[in-house]
């Protein structure tokens, strides 16, 4: 009788094991989200410079006009996320309606915007394990008042032509103050630090 279940459990965790390596090699990740204050604020301390210095020079843009604002996404933002993209750490903001189309998420990101969209009153950072010893780590973006001039239902004529120039696919108009407009996020090597630290 011992025998048999001993028999049934090894065959069980063969079972287990092989479904496992059969996900691995059709390249499907593993994905949990992970609790801890510790992995949310490791996430939170990566991200924060991109953040940081996105809002100063969108600030700075619109202090001279959305049209500016718009050259900042365009240039400046890529820029910033690249600069902080270094030792192992990939970060960036992406959407459901994408303005810029390099903008497109991992996948992993893009299930974690999903659940962001499915559930409204969900709005809380999260962490995600991934593959080879990284987490990521998403963080939702809600449309302010100050995006509607360039993300709301109706735009300045100017503005519109100058979007339509710039992103001649843009789906990233038509917000409200308080709707999900993307999500930030990083991705990063289990125990990384910020390079700003």
């Amino acid at each position: 009788m011992k025998l048999n279940r001993l028999r049934r459990t090894i065959d069980d965790a063969r079972l287990v094991l092989a479904a496992g390596l059969v996900l691995i090699a059709l390249g499907c990740t593993p994905r949990a989200t992970l609790t801890g204050e510790t992995a949310t604020v490791r996430g939170a301390e990566l991200l924060a410079p991109l953040k940081q210095e996105l809002k100063q020079a969108l600030m700075a843009g619109m202090q001279e006009g959305p049209l500016n604002a718009i050259s900042v996404c365009k240039d400046q933002a890529p820029a910033i996320a690249d600069a902080l993209s270094v030792d192992g750490i990939e970060i960036g903001r992406t959407s459901h309606r994408l303005r810029n189309p390099a903008n497109v998420a991992p996948d992993w990101v893009t299930a974690e915007m999903q659940s962001y969209l499915g559930d409204a009153a969900d709005r809380a950072p999260k962490v995600v394990a991934l593959l080879d010893d990284r987490e990521g780590y998403v963080e939702p973006i809600v449309v302010q008042a100050l995006c509607i001039a360039c993300h709301g239902e109706t735009l300045a004529p100017d503005l519109a032509a100058h979007i339509d120039e710039a992103y001649p696919e843009d789906e990233a108009t038509g917000f409200e103050v308080g709707d999900l407009r993307g999500v930030y996020w990083v991705e990063y090597p289990r125990g990384s630090r910020s390079s700003t630290q």
